[in-house]
């Protein structure tokens, strides 16, 4: 999405061990008109490679754009999204990412433990497809037209 100040558009970063998940959330951002690049990782190592330009994705400047927002679910194998918030939200060259939690959790702990870590918002994950469809507007409205974002260092 753009607004009428003609922002360049953000990459967003998905994060989510679940390729269903994934892909139903890759559509319901196309359903709700967010026209952003949106990129895929598969869990919290994937997601710290891609920020970091490691492994995979190591000299990828084209193919892994610093992302604009990162939406991170929490419960995943081999680096949760809980530690990869940690990381992301202590280290000076990545908190001004802000970091959207999508997750199926609802547990107090879950959300406090979230914004304890730094976490920008908390979203449960709608159980429907047009109850996603309908959180992704909100998002992309809110995250992508209406919050100033810091500009990219790039």
């Amino acid at each position: 999405m753009k607004d009428e100040r003609n922002r360049i558009p953000i990459t967003i970063l998905l994060c989510d061990d679940d390729e269903e998940d994934r892909a139903m959330t890759v559509q319901a951002l196309e359903a709700a008109h967010v026209s952003n690049d949106v990129k895929t990782v598969e869990d919290g190592e994937e997601l710290l490679e891609y920020l970091y330009q490691r492994g995979r994705y190591a000299g990828e400047t084209g193919s892994a754009p610093r992302p604009g927002l990162i939406l991170l679910d929490l419960n995943m194998p081999k680096l949760d999204g809980r530690d990869a918030l940690k990381i992301i939200k202590a280290d000076a060259s990545l908190r001004d990412i802000p970091v959207v939690v999508l997750t199926t959790s609802r547990a107090d702990h879950d959300i406090q433990r979230s914004y304890d870590l730094g976490v920008n918002s908390f979203i449960s994950k709608p159980v429907t497809f047009p109850g996603l469809v309908n959180a992704m507007n909100v998002l992309g409205r809110y995250w992508l037209e209406i919050v100033e974002l810091p500009p990219n260092p790039e």
